[in-house]
């Protein structure tokens, strides 16, 4: 027994040490992060950020910084609830996947199947549209195509939305370029709720929520509790200044990006997409899952190739880019990276998976900047793959300021070769009418007080002044400022003189892209 005891205790000191020097690494690495987050909060003026870090099925970091709204004291904490967004995609996906399992339809399953009245541009994709389709980005139609059906807030049902389909226009053959779209992950929730009989919020409570224990996450922000103070609230940067915006989370975007969840909440998500589905205490082949093993493996196959360029590939070892079924993915450095990021009006979010590391973060913000949550990713990473070091927030504020400056000299131009002198082919009044659009809907011109005002009839925020640009293209001001989307209106004239139809186009190439109004094609009301 003596010499027993004398051949273990040195075995427990090495354990022991090894465990502190663990321990000492981890933190430091930490440290380094939250350094980094706080100089990123500074220097892209972001409010309040949190952060969740899990490594071998433990949660290292899961913290908030910051404050909830910008001018006042409620501090970001673990628990702080955040619009995740287009996060909220994988999600769908993962239920979608669940019903596969439960053999309610699999993935090669017709869309007209399930929902007859779906239609799309042509007849042969609405014929050939499958639920891998629904959630790979390759419809044919281009990037946000219909988004304002569902953005900002509209009076628009999911029924508009399945009616309205058949009118956007086609950019690329079916299955054939990969082109973000929201409006086929809302069909995916509908699906959903027309195989199980309920609403996609509650069959997302029943099926991801409740048994994870994520206690404080809700479909939508409507389903917050009034009693829940630790929500955080939306900015957005205008001239300098911080303004407080928006409030719903995206309401309708529902299966597409409507989720409020919390980093403490977004870890057990994140536990159980490393573990392939499994979660609980114990990992194990006994373990619940939410999905199977092989379900996992297909959302994770690249479905939709996405270009690679050659910065990339010099600068993070990125061969290949593609999406698969709710989330995108790339190689990194030798590793595979599955990833996304969800965005509303201030408020953006980043989630990113190192399955071959058993590696998984979460980064939620209360402000739009993207280079922030970009620059801190990219310094977690730096961390827990010891990659060389790299000065990430300084990358992205140069980059930040460089596109700033490249866009502000394009509108310059562009402002310059105006011609100043031109009018209009009509009096303001003529322009004045009910224009209608196919997809969207109604559009009003109207003339008061020698102005020309739009209104958007299914989108209260979309009213704006129209200001006389060239000929007969005016461009319309929001009369909501922070929306950042000014956009031409171009008046077209038949041989009569009078209005045939009506375009519309954003001012600025950074607006969101789910402002698309390029996609419009108004006609007069008759």
């Amino acid at each position: 027994m003596k010499l027993l005891s004398c051949t273990i205790f040195p075995m427990i000191l090495l354990l022991s040490s090894i465990a502190s020097s663990y321990a000492s690494n981890m933190a430091e690495k930490n440290f380094k992060i939250e350094k980094a987050v706080a100089l990123a909060m500074s220097t892209f003026q972001v409010p309040g950020v949190a952060v969740a870090i899990i490594k071998d099925n433990k949660v290292l970091m899961s913290k908030g910084f910051g404050v909830i709204e910008q001018g006042k004291s409620a501090k970001v904490t673990a628990d702080t609830l955040f619009g995740i967004a287009s996060n909220t995609k994988a999600m769908t996906a993962a239920l979608l996947a669940n019903l596969v399992d439960e053999g309610k339809l699999t993935w090669h399953t017709k869309v007209t199947d399930i929902i007859p009245e779906f239609q799309m541009p042509d007849a042969y994709v609405t014929r050939e549209f499958t639920i891998t389709d629904l959630l790979a980005h390759n419809s044919g139609l281009g990037l946000g195509a219909g988004d304002l059906m569902i953005w900002p807030h509209t009076s628009l049902t999911n029924a508009d939305i399945l009616k309205g389909l058949k009118y956007l226009p086609e950019v690329s053959s079916f299955r054939s370029e990969f082109a973000y779209d929201n409006l086929m992950y809302i069909i995916a929730g509908e699906v959903i709720t027309r195989v199980t009989g309920q609403p996609w919020s509650d069959v997302i409570q029943e099926r991801i929520f409740t048994p994870l224990r994520m206690h404080n996450t809700r479909a939508t922000f409507s389903l917050i509790e009034p009693q829940n103070k630790n929500v955080a609230r939306a900015h957005v940067p205008l001239d300098g200044e911080l303004n407080v915006v928006g409030g719903n989370f995206l309401e309708k975007f529902s299966s597409a990006g409507s989720v409020a969840s919390s980093v403490s909440d977004m870890s057990l998500w994140l536990q159980a997409q490393l573990n392939k589905g499994a979660y609980g205490t114990k990992i194990d082949d006994k373990s619940p899952r939410l999905f199977s093993a092989k379900q996992s493996r297909t959302m994770w196959k690249a479905q939709t190739l996405l270009s690679v360029s050659d910065k990339a590939t010099q600068q993070d070892k990125t061969h290949f880019s593609a999406y698969g079924l709710g989330w995108f993915m790339k190689d990194y450095h030798g590793v595979k990276l599955i990833h996304h990021s969800g965005g509303i009006l201030g408020m953006v979010s980043k989630v990113v998976l190192v399955p071959e590391e058993n590696l998984a973060m979460v980064i939620l913000t209360n402000q739009q900047s993207g280079y922030a949550f970009n620059a801190i990713y990219q310094q977690i990473l730096n961390e827990y793959l010891e990659l060389p070091e790299k000065d990430w927030i300084g990358y992205y504020h140069a980059k930040q300021q460089k596109s700033a400056a490249k866009e502000e000299k394009r509108l310059a131009k562009a402002a310059n070769s105006v011609h100043k002198n031109s009018r209009h082919s009509l009096t303001l009044r003529d322009y004045a009418n009910t224009y209608v659009d196919n997809w969207y809907g109604e559009i009003k011109v109207s003339f008061k007080n020698n102005k020309l005002y739009m209104q958007f009839s299914n989108t209260e925020d979309l009213k704006g002044t129209l200001e006389h640009y060239q000929h007969n293209t005016f461009i319309v001001r929001w009369h909501d400022r922070t929306l950042e989307a000014d956009a031409f209106v171009n008046f077209n004239l038949n041989e009569d003189g009078g209005i045939n139809y009506v375009t519309m186009k954003a001012v600025s190439k950074t607006t969101d892209f789910s402002f698309d109004f390029h996609d419009l094609k108004l006609r007069p009301k008759k």
